[in-house]
């Protein structure tokens, strides 16, 4: 089985050839490797562009998808986490999606033999979000090593933030952090925002995660878009080959203004696109395992 629970576990080569591949189904290259097979898509939180992308994959690789729905399911019956995903496959699933709010959930799951891709797992990993940003750096650049990105935002709850700091840095990127205190993490390159956009090639914006906070943000959205966010002033302030990229979804007048979401400069629904090719190399990936 190949599984794919996290990027730290994969090495450099491992990480180019589902980029690559992602890269040829991107051209138009094809392939029929899911026919016939049904993969369950198990979100366990809510997803608008994981979990619709990773089904429109499927199904462009000739598969099919069973979309479960915990609010119908035998979890309010007390079924547990693991339970539910033997079931799909006791059921005759080839292969599960999944999300959860859960650091490592996969831990749960060993006794799980259908291979499991992950939606994104608590605050800690987002595998499939990260190679879509690599692709659609990749396709921009043509290179990562030396490239230098700024994440703004709430780095400290984002599973984007953490899984693309390592993979980046790993890559040969400069990857720096900004936004407010309370959102900062030890250990990580600080840059005031304004002298990061003056200088950054990349400025990935990320969306304050309101569903993770334990209290109420200091801040409020007024001065946060102030301090924050990226306005038309600040973009005609970035490198002219300069990208902006979000994870979305992303809140206008917080993070992102209007007029900035779709400017010359940004990527934000390329990178949604990207994301529908990614995960067919990751899906063919799994099911050739």
């Amino acid at each position: 089985m190949k599984n794919l629970f996290n990027l730290s576990s994969l090495s450099v080569e491992e990480i180019n050839a589902i980029l690559d591949r992602a890269q040829q189904f991107a051209e138009g290259e094809t392939s029929d490797i899911a026919k016939g097979k049904i993969i369950a898509s198990l979100f366990f939180e809510p997803s608008t562009r994981t979990q619709n992308s990773y089904s429109m994959a499927v199904m462009r690789l000739g598969g099919q998808v069973i979309t479960f729905n915990t609010e119908v399911s035998s979890m309010k019956k007390g079924e547990t986490f693991y339970d539910t995903v033997k079931c799909f496959e006791a059921l005759g699933c080839d292969g599960a999606i999944i999300r959860h709010s859960e650091n490592e959930y996969y831990k749960q799951l060993e006794g799980i033999n259908m291979p499991i891709m992950s939606g994104g797992d608590g605050t800690g990993n987002h595998p499939t979000q990260s190679l879509l940003d690599l692709l659609t750096i990749k396709q921009e650049f043509g290179k990562f090593e030396g490239l230098k990105i700024c994440i703004v935002g709430d780095v400290i709850h984002s599973r984007v933030a953490h899984t693309n700091i390592e993979v980046m840095e790993r890559l040969g990127m400069q990857v720096y952090t900004s936004g407010p205190d309370e959102f900062k993490e030890d250990g990580l390159n600080y840059i005031d925002f304004d002298t990061a956009v003056k200088e950054m090639d990349v400025i990935m914006l990320l969306r304050i995660q309101h569903e993770r906070l334990s209290s109420a943000m200091v801040m409020t959205k007024e001065d946060y878009n102030r301090q924050f966010g990226l306005n038309a002033e600040r973009v005609a302030a970035m490198k002219d080959h300069a990208i902006i990229m979000h994870p979305a979804p992303f809140n206008r007048g917080v993070e992102i203004n209007d007029d900035c979401v779709e400017c010359e400069k940004s990527r934000i629904f390329k990178q949604m696109s990207n994301g529908v090719f990614v995960r067919m190399a990751v899906v063919e990936r799994a099911l050739k395992g």
